[in-house]
């Protein structure tokens, strides 16, 4: 206490030497003062309030706990009372075991005689009532046997209620109802078989099948009794609870099951069509019967039966483990289609589940799929297995009776523009065709893996076949734009586009081996003593050449002009290959000058040959390359050779150093040392490469001879 006092006159002495730090704040000691006095006014103002504030619920609290002593006191007498009242009543209640017993005597007397019509004539009912089951009379018979029932149970209960262990008594009421339980079942049989029947019954006589639902609703009604019954004394009569509402429901399910089994007439080893016949007849079937349900046997049961949505659940349900069994049987490839078409598009479409008629009460949007996507998965992955294996069967097979019609004697056939073309292409794309409309009925993401896989076969076939390369490309984006519903380009279009290309220059490198196998003697001439004397050999090369195009002019447009272009190039490297070879050697400016015009001469044929032949377009260009080489041979000063030289390489930058060597031996008047002079300076003045021109001494090879014969250099270099 006293260290607290100390803390609160220290804290009080900083408060007023924090107010008192001025001599001018003197004049407010007053002030100060009177603040403070109203500051602990306040606070013992606060803490009176507290105070009195916890006194009152402390006393609350003491009034509330006096009162609960004195509840507990008065609830303790009471049970004393009732303690002592109960034990005054036992003697008495015991004296009432008598009329208790009594009681119980006179219900079971009551049950009897209430029952003793019954019970005298019982085997006048069962005889009654079995004839009444034999005539179809159910719902009589049924009225009957319930009579039965009810005068066996109420006995059997009255004894159990005397004496629930009296096992003998209990026994002697069941014999003498023996017969009961026996036509219970045989009623039973009947209601089974007209449920078995019901799709008949209810065109046929529907008041039957009404009469076997009130049967059923009657016995479910008992039964619950009986239950209710059970929970509170214990008893249940023999036979209960029949449960004969889960009993209509498995014999329902039997019929929809049965119906759609018997469906399969034919096996695949005598009708190749099995699976379209049992599916076409599963559809009917399946129609015709909710129909039935719908529009007849909706009104034989009640309304909480739901009936149509429990026969359409059970017919979903057959079917789906019908389909299920299929898809596990060893199916063909086409058999796969049918099943596959059916189950994912015929059953929910308007010519099954979603008909018109079974409409609004059928919602095909709920149904489940009839086959797990794991199976429909396999299925799709063995048909388009066995897709590849045939396509590539076919394909080998196409491409053999292809070859032997292109081996026969007859000329091909042409197309409506009079070209020749060849009926392959047509044969094969048919053959995707018709199997991507298959795939296409499947579903179109399914057409779209088929497609992939057409144009993945397409790949390997292009390498085993020459083929026109317009055919083929027309066919595979014409397939595209049918059956892709993607516009972009797929992971095939790159390698077939490339194939493609390579398969037309292919075919028109053969064609033109042909063409210049025929003139290889001629092209052997050129540049040769014979030639300088008045060879005709380039006359006849250009004559060989037109006659081949001429024959090729059935061959469409895009190949054809390719095949010019090349024929074009090929002619000009084979010229400039001849010079090359050294097969000459000009001994005077006579010669030079003789050569170069006949050069001239014979590269204006060329242009007007190709010119010819490309219809007019630009051809000149490859022919440039022997007058620039005519413009070297003819100079007649050698101190210009080097700017002449000079301008050829500008012109052809792929040309080489030994072409240059070559060029000036077949000149002939050029010193060893003007030629290693020519060579070092376009070295050092190495002219720029232009991306326009287009290479032509490229492929040609100078031989090793003429350059050991004409230069000691040993390694060629590039001029660019």
């Amino acid at each position: 206490m006293e260290e607290t006092n100390r803390e609160a006159v220290a804290t009080a002495v900083q408060r007023v030497a924090g107010m008192l730090q001025r001599s001018d704040q003197l004049d407010k000691v007053e002030q100060y003062r009177r603040r403070e006095a109203r500051k602990k006014a306040s606070v013992e103002a606060r803490l009176k309030a507290a105070i009195q504030s916890q006194l009152d619920g402390v006393r609350t609290g003491l009034t509330q706990l006096h009162n609960a002593l004195c509840d507990v006191k008065d609830i303790q007498n009471s049970l004393a009372d009732v303690s002592k009242d109960w034990r005054q009543s036992i003697s008495t209640i015991e004296n009432l075991k008598d009329v208790k017993d009594a009681v119980v005597q006179h219900s079971q007397l009551a049950s009897a005689v209430e029952n003793l019509k019954n019970i005298f004539s019982v085997p006048e009912i069962v005889r009654e009532t079995h004839d009444l089951i034999e005539q179809g009379e159910l719902l009589q018979a049924h009225r009957k046997l319930m009579d039965l029932e009810c005068s066996r149970d109420d006995l059997m209960y009255e004894q159990y209620r005397m004496d629930s262990k009296n096992v003998h008594d209990m026994n002697l009421i069941r014999s003498y109802f023996g017969q009961v339980q026996g036509l219970s079942e045989e009623l039973s049989k009947q209601l089974w078989m007209v449920l078995q029947r019901a799709m008949v019954t209810v065109r046929r006589d529907p008041t039957m099948l009404v009469s076997v639902v009130r049967i059923i609703e009657r016995e479910e009604k008992i039964d619950r009794k009986m239950l209710d019954r059970k929970k509170q004394t214990g008893f249940i009569p023999p036979g209960r609870p029949k449960c004969w509402k889960n009993r209509m429901n498995e014999f329902l399910e039997g019929t929809v099951s049965a119906r759609i089994e018997s469906t399969q007439s034919e096996t695949r080893e005598s009708d190749k069509m099995w699976l379209v016949r049992l599916l076409e007849i599963t559809r009917k079937y399946v129609l015709d019967d909710l129909t039935v349900v719908k529009n007849l046997m909706v009104q034989c049961f009640p309304p909480h039966y739901n009936t149509f949505q429990v026969f359409f659940d059970l017919y979903h349900k057959s079917v789906s483990a019908r389909v299920q069994e299929l898809a596990a049987e060893d199916l063909e490839a086409n058999e796969i289609v049918s099943l596959l078409t059916w189950v994912l598009n015929t059953y929910k479409s308007v010519d099954m589940m979603g008909h018109p008629d079974l409409q609004p009460e059928c919602d095909v949007k709920q149904l489940e799929p009839l086959l797990p996507q794991h199976v429909v998965d396999d299925l799709l992955g063995k048909y388009l297995q066995t897709f590849t294996s045939n396509i590539t069967g076919w394909l080998r097979k196409a491409l053999e009776t292809d070859k032997k019609d292109w081996q026969k004697e007859t000329e091909p056939e042409a197309d409506q523009d009079g070209y020749y073309q060849t009926t392959l292409p047509a044969i094969v794309f048919q053959m995707f065709e018709q199997n991507l409309q298959v795939a296409a009925q499947i579903s179109e993401t399914f057409k779209e893996q088929l497609l992939r896989v057409c144009l993945k076969q397409m790949n390997s076939f292009l390498v085993r076949y020459l083929i026109k390369k317009n055919q083929i490309l027309e066919s595979v984006n014409s397939l595209k734009r049918k059956y892709s519903q993607s516009t972009e380009a797929t992971q095939n279009d790159p390698a077939i586009d490339k194939l493609l290309n390579e398969v037309a220059r292919e075919g028109c490198q053969f064609l033109l081996d042909e063409v210049f196998l025929d003139l290889e003697r001629h092209l052997n001439e050129l540049l040769t003593r014979k030639w300088l004397l008045g060879s005709h050999a380039v006359d006849t090369i250009c004559a060989t050449v037109e006659d081949y195009f001429n024959d090729f002019a059935k061959i469409k447009k895009p190949n054809n002009q390719e095949m010019t272009s090349e024929a074009h190039r090929r002619v000009v490297v084979e010229y400039l290959k001849a010079i090359m070879q050294k097969r000459i050697s000009f001994k005077n400016a006579d010669e030079r000058k003789e050569g170069a015009d006949r050069m001239m001469k014979e590269a204006e044929q060329f242009r007007f040959l190709f010119r010819k032949l490309s219809a007019g377009e630009d051809t000149d260009r490859p022919c440039d390359a022997i007058a620039a080489i005519a413009e070297v041979f003819k100079l007649t000063d050698p101190g210009l050779l080097y700017l002449e030289v000079s301008t050829l390489v500008s012109s052809y930058p792929d040309i080489r150093e030994e072409h240059i060597v070559a060029l000036l031996a077949v000149r002939g008047d050029s010193s060893r040392e003007m030629r290693q002079m020519i060579i070092e300076t376009l070295n050092q003045n190495k002219p720029s490469t232009s991306s326009a021109s287009q290479p032509v001494f490229r492929d040609i090879t100078v031989p090793s001879i003429t350059m050991t014969a004409m230069t000691s250099m040993t390694v060629p270099k590039l001029l660019k």
